[in-house]
């Protein structure tokens, strides 16, 4: 079969095209017919080697997908140790949810991480109360969008979304957002502020790190939280001073989806609730790009050079 390939880390220039056997499932496991598999920035630092657990060379990326399985079921999967961006991988019967016919390929996919990331964001880390400020980094990328729409569902006050372009912004808006800001560190705390119309915000979202990071925390109201779940700057976050937060009461806490989802009920059913908002219309994954298998440095490239908005995807080859 067909797959795409790593045999050493680099950069998007790593990811080749080549003919691997097919995965052979063990017991509690099956072999899916892949339909699409989803991209996340992660993978960026799994080819790169920087990603911990760090994959074992050579090895198939891909962390996520959707497919049918031998007996027709059409499947949502994580394959956490690799093995998506190929025409057949291997998933765990145990990580697979059914999904419904009303929800595309890519938007299912956006659910996976990104949305069960978006969920347990808000839910679990951040803890968000009603009527409270919100502020999403990174907001038209695949966990952005859908934190906007899901804080709204959750009763968040006031939406503020940060995003590196006009255009960007302009998504964020459209899905909800009640302020939308340029999102570079230089004047963030002062951007944000005056989107809050002075007030200090309730809690950041933050996968971008470096400065960002820090200009995050000088917004945050008494009680206010940052969550960190990424850092797709690249650049050391700065210290936390500990009397910073305890002046304000502040909490901050990081978040990493693949030990949230050891919790009993982490998984399926967030997932289920989300296909259910996406079927009636009341959730909206914003979905880019889909490129075929022998394009994934392409697609690697756009991630990374921020060319991208909302979920993208690889699909096989025929």
């Amino acid at each position: 079969m067909r797959a795409v390939h790593v045999t050493r880390f680099g950069g998007p220039e790593v990811l080749t095209l080549a003919e691997v056997p097919v995965p052979v499932p063990a017991a509690g496991q099956s072999l899916v017919t892949v339909d699409a598999a989803g991209v996340n920035f992660a993978d960026t630092s799994r080819i790169a080697g920087s990603y911990q657990p760090t994959p074992r060379v050579p090895f198939v990326p891909g962390t996520e997908v959707v497919g049918r399985t031998a007996d027709g079921r059409r499947v949502l999967a994580t394959t956490f140790e690799g093995g998506g961006f190929a025409e057949r991988a291997v998933v765990d019967d145990a990580t697979t949810v059914r999904v419904p016919d009303g929800v595309g390929d890519a938007d299912a996919l956006a659910l996976l991480v990104q949305g069960l990331t978006a969920w347990h964001l808000l839910r679990g880390s951040a803890r968000l109360g009603p009527g409270e400020t919100v502020v999403v980094n990174a907001a038209a990328g695949g966990v952005g969008s859908l934190l906007i729409q899901l804080a709204g569902h959750f009763g968040a006050g006031r939406v503020i979304a940060t995003a590196s372009t006009a255009a960007k912004r302009e998504v964020a808006l459209s899905l909800g957002a009640d302020a939308a800001v340029s999102g570079e560190a230089d004047g963030y705390s002062e951007r944000i502020l005056a989107a809050n119309a002075g007030r200090p915000v309730d809690v950041v979202l933050d996968a971008v790190g470096g400065p960002v990071f820090g200009a995050g925390l000088a917004t945050l109201a008494n009680f206010g939280r940052l969550v960190t779940y990424g850092n797709a700057s690249r650049l050391p976050k700065p210290p936390v001073d500990l009397d910073t937060l305890t002046d304000r009461n502040l909490a901050v806490c990081g978040f990493w989806l693949r030990p949230a989802l050891t919790v009993p009920g982490a998984f399926r059913e967030p997932l289920e609730a989300m296909f259910d908002l996406v079927a009636a219309g009341a959730l909206r994954p914003v979905t880019g790009a889909a490129y075929p298998l022998d394009r994934a440095r392409q697609a690697f490239e756009d991630l990374l050079a921020r060319r991208t908005t909302g979920k993208i995807t690889l699909t096989p080859i025929a």
